[in-house]
């Protein structure tokens, strides 16, 4: 059975960090690697929802590629979200290392702000018409 209040509460989550990009999007004094880290952390957390709602076991993994795979197989429609995998690279190397490989990239930061809003809203509504569906879980 879906774990729909697990779902819940890593929907939730997934939502401080768009907050964040969006609030770092204007700031000069905010790196792309630490915005870039905000981004893979919401889409890394949406995904995981998204796992929990199709009853999936979510590894503990940065990759996002290894977590829109396993939704894929599941036949989940992810096809819009791959590319957000752009982002894997932001969770370790940008928060542990001297920056990224592509360091000369700069990231167009109102396209990251939206890219990284679909998503949650699109799991929201997985997560919504589960509970409609009657799953007791569902209920608050």
């Amino acid at each position: 059975m879906a774990d729909l209040e697990h779902a819940r509460s890593l929907l939730q989550l997934p939502q401080r960090d768009p907050n964040a990009v969006i609030a770092m999007q204007e700031s000069a004094l905010v790196a792309d690697e630490i915005l870039g880290l905000h981004a893979q952390q919401a889409v890394e957390k949406a995904l995981e929802a998204w796992l929990s709602v199709t009853d999936l076991v979510h590894p503990l993994t940065h990759q996002l590629a290894r977590l829109l795979a396993l939704l894929e197989g599941a036949g989940a429609d992810v096809e819009p979200f791959w590319p957000l995998v752009r982002f894997t690279p932001y969770a370790v190397q940008a928060h542990y290392e001297e920056g990224l490989p592509e360091a000369d990239e700069v990231l167009d930061r109102p396209a990251v702000v939206a890219e990284v809003s679909a998503l949650p809203k699109t799991v929201a509504a997985v997560v919504a018409s589960a509970a409609g569906a009657g799953d007791p879980a569902a209920r608050p």
